[in-house]
């Protein structure tokens, strides 16, 4: 377990969080890591001893991030639905923001999300929780919903809390990629990324995936 904490192996992903942030995932390398870090080329593989074992690390950092964020974002005691709101703002701001590590995080083809070697933590251990987290907020919306309609449970064709938390994150993570590849806003008319009509605009994307995937908020 003293692996997991050397300062070395921190220092690598460091150096290997700032290349993919800068250059994306392709260019992240053992070698370009322990140049950069300024150690020797075989360093690296005492920690990492493939590819994917440095990728995972490095995207672990991604995930801790952005759990992080999310925390942030549902500090203040409002509803779930609320709360969901300001995580997908959240996710969309990341995505746009640290765009190397978006993409590298999601790459499961690339990731080792299997078992590490021993005393290592598995990436599911980082990723799962945030699926399972939003999940526990759409049925979340669901009950408050339903009390607020003095309804006694879900209505009989809706699908399980996963499946529609699945398919809210598909949504938000399609907005979040055609966004930063600029086709939302060449559709929707914003001039460039500085324009201050995007904000609103992924307001509204992001209101109305909500209102697709748990029905419009009640008046």
């Amino acid at each position: 377990m003293a692996e997991e904490t050397s300062p070395l192996r921190e220092r690598l992903i460091d150096v290997g969080v700032e290349l993919v942030l800068a250059e994306g995932s392709g260019s992240v390398g053992l070698r370009e890591i322990a140049r950069r870090a300024g150690v020797s080329h075989g360093a690296p593989r005492r920690y990492f001893p493939t590819h994917q074992a440095l990728l995972s690390a490095i995207a672990r950092r991604g995930f801790e991030d952005l759990a992080a964020r999310f925390e942030a974002a549902v500090a203040e005691p409002v509803s779930a639905r609320g709360q969901l709101e300001a995580v997908s703002r959240f996710y969309i701001g990341y995505a746009l923001e640290r765009r190397g590590m978006f993409e590298l995080m999601f790459r499961h083809d690339l990731l080792d999300s299997g078992s590490p070697a021993p005393g290592r933590p598995r990436l599911r251990e980082s990723t799962l929780p945030l699926f399972r987290y939003a999940a526990e907020l759409v049925a979340r919306c669901r009950r408050e919903r339903d009390a607020a309609r003095g309804a006694g449970g879900p209505g009989e064709t809706e699908p399980p809390p996963s499946v529609t938390g699945a398919a809210l994150w598909s949504n938000l993570h399609g907005l979040a990629q055609l966004w930063a590849w600029g086709s939302l806003p060449l559709a929707l008319g914003v001039q460039g990324l500085g324009d201050a009509s995007g904000e609103d605009q992924r307001d509204q994307l992001i209101a109305a995936v909500l209102d697709a995937h748990l029905g419009p908020v009640s008046s």
